[in-house]
């Protein structure tokens, strides 16, 4: 549960809502009932009221919800109502795909890459160079970073991962394949892509146990 005792399950749907309203929004909808978003959503129209109550609710009776208002809300709730600044550090090719990502539409400006090797040095990726990791303590000292993503090698995960933290980051986005131990007032949030595609084997493997053979 969260601090307000909101479950982590609703927490974990409010990016999709976020993500579906979005959508909506592109399409030219002005409002959706919790019937017509359930649909999209594949989860109870009584799952998303229930959902949405813990925040206020948002809905009208008779009316449904207005697209653009709940997007925003959500929006909102999420922190995305505000710019925030990010920084990668490692400038492999995980690390530049993310860099080529549009984080702003979320309200996430990517605004340093960070590597050791010194033949990506100077290299730019969407207008931003690449910098060597040494230079990383000038770069914060004049700098305002919200988040650091970490896609660097497992074996060097922790100790970045514990500079960062000296350095003043409270947030780590992790993409190293290992769960990283930091203070309680640094957030961290693992992304294990191995694990991902593991689920997926799994499902997709028993989906085909389950069908009738011909």
């Amino acid at each position: 549960m969260s601090e307000r005792g909101i479950s982590s399950a609703v927490i974990r749907r409010l990016p999709r809502y976020y993500r579906y309203l979005g959508e909506l929004l592109e399409n030219g909808e002005v409002r959706i009932s919790s019937r017509e978003l359930s649909i999209r959503m594949k989860v109870t129209a009584s799952q998303i009221r229930q959902d949405l109550n813990n925040f206020g609710g948002f809905g009208q009776q008779g009316y449904g919800y207005n697209v653009r208002y709940l997007h925003d809300e959500i929006g909102k709730i999420l922190g995305l109502d505000v710019q925030q600044t990010m920084i990668i550090i490692g400038a492999g090719n995980l690390g530049q795909a993310l860099a080529n990502y549009d984080f702003s539409k979320i309200g996430f400006n990517v605004i340093g890459i960070f590597d050791v090797n010194p033949r990506l040095e100077g290299l730019a990726v969407r207008g931003i160079e690449i910098q060597m990791i040494d230079t990383l303590e000038d770069f914060l000292r004049t700098n305002k970073v919200d988040v650091a993503a970490l896609t660097v090698p497992k074996k060097n995960a922790r100790a970045v991962a514990t500079r960062l933290e000296d350095l003043g980051i409270k947030a780590i986005w992790n993409f190293a394949p290992i769960d990283l131990k930091v203070s309680d007032d640094v957030l961290v949030q693992n992304v294990h892509l191995a694990e991902s595609l593991m689920n997926l084997s799994f499902n997709y493997r028993n989906r085909r146990k389950d069908k009738p053979s011909d």
